[in-house]
């Protein structure tokens, strides 16, 4: 079922996966060229923030822990299916709460792939046991690895805002060891408070001078700001006579290039879902192997046109 206020900001629209609520063709993305295999790790975390689009908390076990074994059978599936990605991408939830996540990293680094985490490196990476775990794999595959933190602002005040008072603070000393640990590392932004752009990566790059951290600001693929997804905003419909009009390719939205797994709570099997950003709706769950999420993706989602086709915005790097 498709959000309540969703439905009501967009009366009408997003109801048929083929035609716009104006009878013209919607818009569908082929997976033209796979580049990122994302695994949802759980939809667990240690904290609970205000605007999360998954709804992860210590309470949301709607997406379980995905196991080493079953990340492991979708590598191989790669293989068959001869998909010419490099890159596999952990998120959650909170990824470092799985207690698999050191070794389904290392099981893809050990095939070759780039590998991202997105975590808030906050308690569950400060554990000892993850933390020797990460040198591991950092002496040993060196900048295959990267850790995507989430900053929301670059200030503290706002940061804490979304994610409770004191997390800014745990989550520069998380950084502070990835450094001193020599781990590469990334950022992920907000884009909430309509901060112009340059306001917002001249800020992110005075956080990072002011702790020695070698990220670049400028560079979108490492600190990466994200465009707000409230249902509740009105969006067009994206139609088939949109990519002349915006001159845009859908090979440059998101779902031509990714999927994403995920284990539903009682699920025998994992899933794959045509995005990260839809993980509960079953409009966009494509099968349970990669040969079945080989099919075209309808934009039939206010996510689409918001965040990914007018957005621009893209999870991976």
């Amino acid at each position: 079922m498709k959000d309540v206020a969703a439905e009501q900001a967009n009366a009408g629209k997003f109801q048929d996966p083929h035609v716009t609520a104006k009878g013209e063709a919607r818009a569908s993305v082929a997976l033209s060229h796979p580049e990122t295999l994302w695994f949802n790790t759980g939809t667990l975390c240690n904290i609970t923030c205000v605007n999360c689009y998954i709804e992860s908390s210590p309470e949301n076990d709607r997406l379980v822990y995905i196991t080493a074994d079953e990340v492991r059978d979708y590598l191989d599936q790669i293989d068959q299916r001869q998909w010419p990605i490099h890159e596999i991408a952990f998120t959650g939830g909170e990824p470092f709460m799985n207690p698999q996540i050191i070794e389904m990293s290392r099981a893809s680094l050990e095939r070759g792939y780039d590998v991202l985490i997105l975590t808030n490196a906050m308690r569950p990476m400060m554990r000892k046991r993850v933390q020797d775990g990460l040198l591991g794999l950092v002496e040993t595959y060196g900048d295959k690895l990267t850790l995507r933190i989430s900053v929301d602002h670059w200030s503290e005040s706002l940061h804490d805002e979304e994610r409770g008072k004191g997390a800014f603070a745990r989550t520069i000393e998380g950084m502070e060891w990835l450094r001193d640990a020599g781990i590469r590392m990334a950022v992920a932004g907000r884009t909430v408070w309509s901060e112009p752009e340059a306001t917002g990566r001249a800020g992110y790059q005075a956080l990072y001078d002011q702790y020695n951290l070698k990220i670049d600001a400028q560079n979108a693929g490492m600190t990466v700001l994200f465009p707000e997804m409230d249902e509740n905003v009105e969006v067009p419909e994206i139609t088939t006579a949109c990519w002349g009009i915006l001159d845009k390719s859908p090979d440059a939205v998101m779902c031509s290039s990714s999927r994403m797994v995920v284990k539903r709570k009682g699920a025998d099997k994992p899933a794959v879902l045509a995005c990260t950003l839809l993980p509960y709706d079953p409009e966009f769950e494509l099968g349970t192997t990669l040969e079945e999420a080989e099919r075209d993706v309808q934009l039939n989602h206010p996510h689409c046109a918001k965040f990914c086709v007018l957005g621009g915005a893209s999870c991976s790097a």
